[in-house]
């Protein structure tokens, strides 16, 4: 069986366009090494690019605090590539048969005012600060395909472009308080059900975004002006299981909302 970065990107696109649960890779295509699992990432946004006509505007980041990574058994961080049509504005409504398993994660986003190029690495913690031209609270919509949490491992999660579906975004500011010290209040229908600190990510959510630029700098890719980075879940990630509206505040940065049907 072929197992190249290629085979298992096209492995890929016929599960998604089948609407196949989640599946890890095994046996004869099971992946060797966290590298390996990202040249197949590679491999399959190219081809959801060529598919669908779109280019990568952005990153998220995920795996960013304990709550997260006790949630999958995984204790580093993961990137996977933000696609154009696939960034929203606040209250946008998303439909759950949509998905193979709608989930929904609450985060802060920025936007870089600056590249950072990969022969400029490696960056430190006020390189990649002073990139940072804003931030705003933002929804990144992420779809499991049903996946068994207790089988899914690190490297087919890369693979499948660690889920990332989409991310909705509140209003860009261009002045924001300390950031390790926000909270950020997740509500369901007006009722509070979770909240998390900016320390919650790495201690600080540029912390997520240096180690980001490190990792595509290792793998001779840049952050680019322009692009949008989700830097990681603040909250434990939501399942919706019916119509539902989400709407996550931060003291300071303001709100930003999405509707499930």
């Amino acid at each position: 069986m072929n197992s190249s970065p290629s085979a298992r990107a096209a492995l890929l696109l016929q599960q998604h366009a089948n609407g196949a649960p989640f599946a890890p890779f095994c046996d004869e295509l099971a992946l060797n090494s966290v590298d390996e699992a990202y040249a197949v990432q590679e491999a399959y946004v190219a081809g959801l690019c060529q598919q669908g006509g779109r280019e990568v505007v952005g990153w998220k980041i995920g795996l960013t605090s304990p709550r997260m990574q006790a949630l999958l058994g995984i204790d580093s961080p993961i990137a996977g590539a933000v696609l154009s049509g696939r960034v929203h504005d606040s209250g946008h409504i998303v439909a759950r048969e949509a998905f193979g398993r709608l989930g929904i994660e609450c985060e802060i986003a920025v936007r870089l005012g600056r590249s950072l190029p990969a022969a400029g690495a490696p960056y430190d913690f006020a390189a990649v600060s002073d990139a940072v031209e804003a931030v705003c609270p933002a929804i990144e919509i992420v779809d499991d395909r049903e996946a068994d949490y207790a089988l899914t491992d690190i490297g087919s999660l890369v693979a499948d472009n660690c889920w990332n579906a989409g991310v909705v975004l509140g209003e860009f500011i261009d002045s924001w308080p300390a950031l390790a010290e926000v909270t950020g209040v997740v509500y369901r229908d007006a009722t509070e059900i979770d909240r998390g600190s900016g320390r919650d990510v790495l201690g600080h959510p540029f912390e997520p975004l240096l180690w980001l630029a490190n990792h595509l700098a290792a793998r001779g890719q840049a952050l680019e002006q322009g692009m949008i980075v989700s830097t990681g879940s603040l909250a434990t990630t939501r399942f919706p299981t019916a119509p539902e509206h989400y709407r996550f505040v931060i003291a300071g940065l303001g709100e930003v909302n999405l509707g499930v049907t």
